[in-house]
């Protein structure tokens, strides 16, 4: 950042944003309803987590709340001790054994549904961590999962922690390659998969994937177990089994009825390893507590979500990626609820999909991303009022910035104006959310993720580290840590430092005030302390000396009726530097028209200002995304500035990069 100096401040001329209170009926029901909490946290900071801590049973009560005394290696809850699959399970037993804990829904098959109750959960965790213990696996070692959304997943990131042992959850949408990677940087011994799974209908080879990336582990591999997803409905791929390679079933046949007394592991030890993306282009292998990160997805869940044991509790995110881990498996569970899963896609076998599985299950809450609802957006509102919703008492967004029609499109259609949006922001490294409303507290702004939670110290600062103007944008920082932060990253203390607190701390000084904790996000912040997060610093463009957040040009654009979905990226240009290169997807109906295209310039340049006038607009017939669906923009860029395309095996729609090429050239 230090090349910004000149321009160290982002561009945010969005439009004043509506605002909604939360209906009297949710306020009265709500977990957390009284706004002194955000007073009652700062001013009793930090034990004021001690709160976040007494959501679980602890085998060992802690010395203190919080050891600052070697930042930024804080330690939370240090000296207590607790068992993360215990809190999960055991203690619901008495209350809730019989109630689901996981209602699983498969792609359309003939067995497509399965429920576990609380009991039946904790026995197969028991099952399987007695059959891994007999494998060899023992506290501390590394097991790395490579599954897709099947209820084996969180059964076998339970059975990890409660015999000591960390998982490290790689995305089954992720190459054999991605999985090698990852099993190497974490020493990883064992592995848990499965020979398939179904997409859209179609089995999916995933045992061949996974054999191929074991050829490129660099170390033995002592076992594998493979769950068959796909034997039962006659769609095996035939493979058999090496040596070393177990059959799920036959393990947890062999291990019936055994119990295992969970081990009690210290606060501070690790509950799992998560690899994420890094600048330099190698994974970083975040590392989370048990104890600290627990409490904290507890917290928010009960907090935020508003999740109470009798609701049946829907997020659609992929266990795969850190919002799966947090808010479908120990959040969840953490506080004895019904937590679903879902294998498929939302479109298959009809766009209804989703909203067909919320009327069946009488959901409560769903958690999704903006993503989601654009498509939802694009698909069109019958679809949605074909069916009950009125089950759902509260909306979620994750992953990114929501623009604000999509927000409102989403609290009209899906909440019905009565069910409250918690827009919340927070990455891999945060371990839960950090920037959004209390939903029985907040006012809501759409487009605004709203304020920091309470006892979180996040603020927009300029380049030099001093807090912004209201009105005013720049950098997103935390100042204070918080209990569900990363320890650090794998065997890499100094890229830790590096990557998160070189930017704004005192890297030599032992005073954790001295001590900024900086995402690499770009927000700004209004009069009411509510912020709005502009996207990645990365995701900034410098247009003629000023830098314009992507997210909200993308929403000015979105904002265009017969718009659907934008991408802006930036593209070399001899004059400013950098020009904006938009993007764009319309509406089912919609022809991407020269009329359209003005249209879409005017939006940008009345939201914006002329400096964010669009070069080019690119009507698009799909956008390249991974197969988690987030949209690969340095493809975009490389296409805006014709250069030579890098890697586009991660996409799950590879082909259509040379569709935009071809559309490029031809406009």
């Amino acid at each position: 950042m230090s090349d910004d100096s000149e321009s160290p401040e982002l561009e945010a001329r969005l439009a004043e944003q509506d605002e909604f209170e939360p209906p009297e009926s949710f306020v009265e029901q709500a977990n957390v309803s009284d706004p002194g909490i955000y007073d009652e946290f700062e001013q009793n900071w930090p034990e004021c987590w001690a709160g976040a801590a007494d959501l679980l049973d602890w085998e060992t009560d802690y010395d203190q709340v919080l050891d600052d005394s070697n930042p930024p290696f804080y330690e939370w809850f240090d000296g207590g001790g607790l068992n993360a699959s215990a809190n999960c399970l055991d203690r619901h037993l008495d209350e809730r054994g019989d109630e689901a804990a996981i209602e699983w829904v498969g792609e359309p098959t003939d067995e497509a549904n399965r429920t576990y109750t609380y009991e039946e959960l904790h026995r197969e965790v028991n099952e399987f961590a007695a059959a891994l213990r007999d494998m060899g696996v023992g506290e501390d070692d590394v097991v790395t999962m490579y599954m897709p959304m099947v209820p084996e997943l969180p059964i076998a990131m339970l059975a990890c922690a409660r015999i000591g042992a960390p998982h490290s959850v790689v995305f089954a949408g992720f190459s054999a390659d991605a999985l090698a990677t990852r099993m190497n940087a974490a020493d990883s011994e064992y592995l848990v998969t499965c020979d398939g799974y179904y997409r859209r209908g179609d089995p999916l080879d995933h045992y061949e994937k996974a054999t191929e990336g074991l050829g490129g582990v660099d170390h033995e591999v002592s076992d594998v177990v493979v769950v068959d997803r796909l034997g039962a409905n006659g769609d095996s791929f035939g493979h058999d089994l090496a040596d070393t390679h177990h059959d799920y079933d036959d393990l947890v046949a062999d291990h019936e009825g055994a119990e295992v007394d969970p081990v009690e592991r210290d606060a501070t030890d690790m509950l799992f390893l998560m690899y994420t993306s890094g600048t330099t282009g190698q994974p970083k292998g975040v590392k989370h507590s048990t104890g600290g990160y627990l409490s904290w997805a507890a917290w928010t869940s009960q907090a935020v979500l508003d999740i109470e044991p009798d609701d049946t509790y829907f997020c659609s995110a992929d266990i795969g990626w850190i919002t799966g881990h947090s808010y479908i498996v120990y959040g969840p569970l953490a506080l004895g609820t019904t937590t679903m899963m879902y294998e498929g896609t939302p479109d298959y076998p009809d766009k209804d999909r989703l909203w067909e599985i919320i009327e069946d299950y009488e959901a409560t809450q769903l958690y999704t991303a903006p993503t989601a609802i654009r498509a939802f957006m694009k698909w069109g509102e019958e679809y949605p009022e074909a069916h009950d919703l009125s089950s759902l008492r509260l909306l979620g967004t994750v992953g990114e910035p929501i623009n604000p029609r999509a927000w409102k499109w989403y609290y009209k259609h899906i909440g019905d104006e009565s069910a409250p949006i918690v827009d919340t922001w927070w990455q891999t490294e945060t371990g839960g959310m950090m920037v959004t409303g209390l939903p029985g507290v907040s006012t809501m702004k759409p487009g605004s993720a709203g304020r920091p939670l309470p006892g979180v110290d996040a603020r927009v600062v300029d380049v030099s580290g001093e807090e912004v103007e209201a009105g005013r944008a720049g950098y997103l920082t935390v100042d204070k840590p918080w209990p569900g932060m990363l320890q650090t990253l794998y065997k890499n203390d100094e890229r830790f430092v590096n990557e998160y607190w070189a930017e704004y701390s005192d890297t030599d000084s032992d005073d954790p005030e001295d001590w900024v904790y900086f995402p690499e996000d770009g927000a700004k912040i209004d009069d009411d302390g509510y912020i709005t997060v502009l996207g990645r610093v990365d995701d900034v463009l410098n247009v003629s000396g000023h830098r314009l957040g992507t997210m909200e040009i993308e929403s000015a654009i979105v904002d265009v009726d017969g718009v659907a979905e934008a991408a802006v990226v930036g593209g070399d240009h001899e004059v400013k530097g950098e020009a904006v290169y938009t993007y764009v997807l319309t509406e089912d109906g919609q022809d991407g028209t020269d009329e359209l295209r003005a249209r879409i310039v005017e939006s940008v340049e009345d939201a914006i200002g002329p400096i964010a006038r669009p070069e080019a607009v690119v009507f698009s017939p799909e956008l390249p995304k991974t197969r988690s669906g987030k949209i690969m923009r340095r493809l975009l860029e490389d296409i805006a500035n014709g250069e030579e395309l890098g890697d586009t095996s991660t996409l799950r729609n590879p082909d259509v990069v040379e569709d935009i090429q071809a559309k490029v050239t031809e406009d």
